[in-house]
């Protein structure tokens, strides 16, 4: 049986001593740094994020106004009179007042308030109560003059009505402030509702 010869490896090629070379690699390349991908490839640009922001920001704001609650009305300040109440530094007022209902449905008054705003600060009061006018007209007559009947919580005014009616109300500051008024403002509040009728004159 002949003798087997051994197999030797073949020599790598080029000048005796230098480094053998890698033998060529096949198929595709893959760079990791492509494959995760960036925030700058995958996101919309910041001009585009800004517009739709914008967008949505004005959308909310008219739904807001539209949907904001409103008064169920509206009305005057017809007259105002007012006396100084002697060695008190007040004066009280008789102011009459218009409110209409433009709503649907019946307007409840619940009550009743008045603010007073001067060069001098911001005065409030409550309307006085009907029982009172009385003893109010007796010691300042003048004051019933051009009044009408009292304007009292509980007042039920139908959808598409109005009701006419005095309130009396008192501040703390002279006749003279009280001409030189910037403002008086008659605060209705009905049931059920959030928002008060406010009257300015």
């Amino acid at each position: 049986m002949p003798e087997e010869k051994p197999i030797t490896p073949p020599m790598p090629e080029g000048p005796p001593g230098a480094a053998p070379t890698e033998s060529p690699q096949f198929g595709p390349t893959i760079n990791i740094g492509e494959e995760f991908g960036t925030a700058r490839k995958n996101l919309p640009s910041v001009k585009i994020i800004a517009i739709v922001l914008a967008v949505v920001a004005a959308v909310l704001a008219v739904w807001a106004f539209v949907l904001r609650p409103k008064p169920q009305g509206g009305g005057s300040i017809d007259n105002i009179a007012a006396i100084e109440i002697p060695d008190q530094n007040a004066v009280l007022v008789a102011v009459n007042v218009t409110v209409q209902n433009s709503g649907k449905k019946p307007l409840w008054i619940k009550d009743i308030k008045a603010t007073l705003k001067t060069d001098n600060g911001e005065f409030n009061d409550e309307a006085a109560s009907a029982m009172d006018f009385d003893r109010y007209f007796q010691a300042f007559p003048a004051l019933k003059q051009h009044t009408l009947p009292a304007l009292s919580p509980e007042t039920k005014i139908p959808p598409g009505g109005q009701a006419q009616g005095t309130i009396m109300v008192s501040f703390r500051v002279i006749q003279q402030t009280f001409d030189k008024r910037q403002s008086l403002s008659v605060v209705i509040q009905p049931y059920d509702q959030a928002v008060p009728l406010v009257l300015t004159k």
